[in-house]
């Protein structure tokens, strides 16, 4: 595979790798400086990364954030 393949296939899914690597933490922070309770006793970073990848999905599918 060459590398433009693989930055385009990275490029692709970047809604959802900016959903995974800058919304689940950002979202998990807040959650324990706030101390919002996660649901189910979960630790806050799996309800970052549930919203994170779901909004990932749906700005994918969408082709927009807004």
């Amino acid at each position: 595979m060459k590398w433009m393949e693989v930055l385009r296939s990275l490029n692709d899914w970047g809604a959802v790798l900016f959903g995974v690597g800058f919304l689940a933490p950002l979202i998990a922070q807040t959650m324990e400086a706030t101390g919002v309770p996660a649901p189910f006793g979960w630790p806050p970073i799996a309800v970052g990364l549930m919203v994170g990848v779901a909004g990932g999905l749906v700005a994918k599918a969408r082709r927009s954030w807004v």
